[in-house]
C-alpha cells in the first residue's frame, strides 16, 4: 500500500512538472500574438492611450456633403507639409512620412482610378506597395524579402499637391456641425519612368479638372484619414512663417482645418466634376464660392437665421415699447381732449364720485 501511495505521489509531480513549462508556454505564445497584433495595427497600448484617435463620423446623420480638394502645398497656409523634403532625424514631411507607414505595413494604400467617379476602399481595391513602386518608377531593392528604399529615392520632392476628400455634416445627437478629413491622395507633379524605361506623356487618363500649369499631374494612391490619424500625432509642422515656436501636429492641422485648397469636385449622382460644366476659369471660380457659401450659409444657420431673428425681436421690442407708452398715464392737468357730446357725461361722472363743499355767504 505504501509502494502505490509512492508512485501515484511520483505520477502527480511529474505531471505537475510537465504541466507548468505547457502553461508557460501557451501564455508566451497569447504573448506573443497580441504582440504581433499590435505591431501589425501600428501602435502599442501605451501609443493607443497616450494618442486616442478622433470618434468616427456617425452613419446615421440628417445631413451631410462630400467635398474634393486640390491641397497645393505651394501655398503658406499648407506649406509645412512639404519641408522638410528629405527627413531630418525623426521630422519628415507628410509624404514622406505616408511613404515609409505604407513601406512597413502600418497603413494600406489603395488604387486611384480615374475612370471611375469615386475612391474605393476595399479589399479589392487595395495596392501592393511593391507594385506601387514599379508603376511609379521608384528605386528599390530587395533585401532579405524586405524593400529597401533610400530617402533620397522617395520622390517626396515632386508631391506638391494632394487630392483632399472631406465630409462636411451635422451631427444631430450633439446639434453640431462638423468637416472632417476622410482620404487623402498624394499627387506628383512632374512626369516620371513609367513601366518599359519610358516617360510618361498622357494626361488624360490622369484628367480630373483641375489647373496644375504646364506640369501633368500624377496621382498616385489613395490612403484612408482613420488609418493615418493614429499616427500624425507624432510629426509637428510649423504653421506661421514669422514664428518657428508656432506649431501643431499634423493630427491638429488636418482636426483643425488650418489645410486651404480649392473644390474641384462634389458628391453628385451625375459624378460630374466641376470642370464638366464651368468652362472658364471665372466660371470655376464663381462655382466655388457659391459652394463655400452654401457650406457656410448652413453652418450659420442650423439653429435659425439670426438676421431674421434679429428683425423679429427688434419688431417684439417695439410693440413693447409702445404699448408701454400707451399705457402711461396722463399728468395732472393735463386731461385728453373729449368730444362734445362725452363732456358733460364726464364731467358729471367725475362730480358725482367727488366730495363736495359748499360755503355760504354770511349776511351782515
Amino acid at each position: 500500500m505504501k509502494h502505490f501511495l509512492l508512485i501515484m505521489t511520483l505520477l502527480c509531480a511529474v505531471s505537475t512538472a510537465q504541466a507548468q513549462p505547457k502553461q508557460r508556454r501557451n501564455q508566451q505564445a497569447a504573448a506573443t500574438q497580441a504582440q504581433q497584433r499590435n505591431q501589425q495595427s501600428g501602435l502599442t497600448q501605451r501609443a493607443r492611450i497616450q494618442f486616442p484617435t478622433a470618434v468616427d463620423m456617425p452613419e446615421d446623420v440628417v445631413w451631410r456633403r462630400d467635398i474634393y480638394r486640390e491641397v497645393d502645398l505651394n501655398q503658406g497656409s499648407n506649406a509645412g507639409l512639404y519641408y522638410p523634403i528629405l527627413p531630418k532625424g525623426r521630422q519628415m514631411n507628410l509624404f514622406t512620412y505616408i511613404f515609409k507607414l505604407a513601406q512597413n505595413g502600418y497603413i494600406p494604400i489603395y488604387e486611384y482610378s480615374p475612370t471611375e467617379s469615386e475612391e474605393r476602399f476595399e479589399e479589392s481595391a487595395k495596392r501592393s506597395f511593391k507594385d506601387m513602386l514599379e508603376d511609379q518608377g521608384i528605386y528599390y531593392e530587395e533585401k532579405d524579402g524586405r524593400l529597401a528604399i533610400d530617402n533620397s529615392d522617395i520622390p517626396s520632392e515632386e508631391v506638391r499637391r494632394y487630392f483632399l476628400k472631406e465630409s462636411a455634416y451635422y451631427d444631430q445627437a450633439n446639434s453640431t456641425f462638423h468637416r472632417k478629413v476622410i482620404a487623402l491622395c498624394p499627387v506628383r507633379m512632374s512626369a516620371f519612368p513609367a513601366k518599359g524605361g519610358e516617360t510618361a506623356q498622357d494626361d488624360d487618363d490622369f484628367s480630373f479638372g483641375g489647373s496644375f500649369g504646364d506640369e501633368p499631374p500624377r496621382p498616385m494612391f489613395w490612403v484612408k484619414y482613420s488609418d493615418l490619424e493614429p499616427f500624425l500625432n507624432r510629426q509637428s509642422i510649423i504653421i506661421d512663417d514669422n514664428n518657428i515656436a508656432a506649431t501643431v501636429t499634423m493630427e491638429d492641422f488636418f482636426t483643425l482645418n488650418k489645410y486651404n485648397g480649392n473644390i474641384y469636385k462634389t458628391t453628385n449622382m451625375l459624378g460630374r466634376n466641376l470642370a464638366d460644366y464651368c468652362k472658364t476659369d471665372s466660371a470655376m471660380a464663381k462655382e466655388q464660392r457659391r459652394i463655400e457659401a452654401e457650406l457656410e450659409a448652413f453652418r450659420k444657420n442650423i439653429f435659425g437665421n439670426p438676421e431674421k431673428k434679429d428683425s423679429l425681436d427688434s419688431i417684439a421690442n417695439a410693440s413693447d415699447g409702445k404699448r408701454h407708452r400707451t399705457a402711461r398715464l396722463p399728468r395732472s392737468g393735463r386731461q385728453p381732449k373729449a368730444k362734445s357730446g362725452t363732456v358733460k357725461q364726464k364731467s358729471s361722472s367725475v362730480s358725482s364720485g367727488s366730495a363736495r363743499v359748499s360755503v355760504r355767504r354770511q349776511r351782515h
